[in-house]
């Protein structure tokens, strides 16, 4: 696929890890076989939804990689992208330091940490990180918009359900990705089965 791309003149590539599943042993192994054999630009996505996501980071970071997605930590985790401050701090004195000042990076959470506050009510129900996306592959968008159709059919408590029916709904599906728009169709459908039995 690498080639292919570069073969249509790209000058870079971003590896999206939209659910939170790329595990950091893969991430390493991907960036450091493509930087073995292409001369391209390699950028990182990764979302915090199951917890691995600093880890992947940190190991892509090792391999080479070019550049990584953050947020700053008032905006971070869950659905979300790895605090950028945890990650300056653990490169801070290594041959990967930022040069980025921690300081100055929490005058910024803390604005967002004011802004986020009006808009907690559409703040998606997960608290830490969700081991069972490693199974269902949800993306955080997707995951949202569940939790957000859940709620106006009250069935709420019916998430785990859903998650469960999702990877059926994607064989039936030949294993589709799930990337938008896919992703919103297999949700839709997960959350139809288990609403109408």
């Amino acid at each position: 696929l690498t080639e292919q791309l570069l073969e249509t003149g790209v000058d870079s590539i971003a590896i999206k890890d939209m659910s939170g599943i790329l595990t950091p042993m893969a991430a390493y192994e991907l960036v450091s076989e493509i930087k073995k054999r292409y001369d391209v630009r390699l950028h990182l996505h990764c979302h915090a939804t199951t917890g691995m996501a600093e880890m992947a980071l940190l190991k892509a970071i090792e391999a080479g990689v070019d550049g990584v997605d953050t947020a700053i930590s008032s905006m971070s985790a869950t659905y979300g992208h790895p605090a950028t401050e945890a990650l300056v701090a653990t490169l801070a004195g290594t041959k990967y330091d930022t040069g980025l000042d921690i300081l100055k990076l929490e005058s910024i959470a803390a604005y967002f940490r004011e802004v986020r506050k009006k808009y907690h009510a559409f703040e998606g129900q997960l608290k830490g990180y969700d081991s069972r996306i490693l199974v269902a592959q949800v993306p955080g968008g997707m995951l949202t918009n569940l939790e957000s159709q859940l709620k106006q059919q009250n069935a709420a408590d019916k998430l785990d359900q859903v998650l469960a029916e999702i990877p059926r709904v994607r064989e039936d599906l030949g294993f589709i990705p799930l990337v938008t728009p896919t992703s919103q169709i297999v949700g839709t459908q997960a959350v139809l089965n288990v609403l109408t039995g």
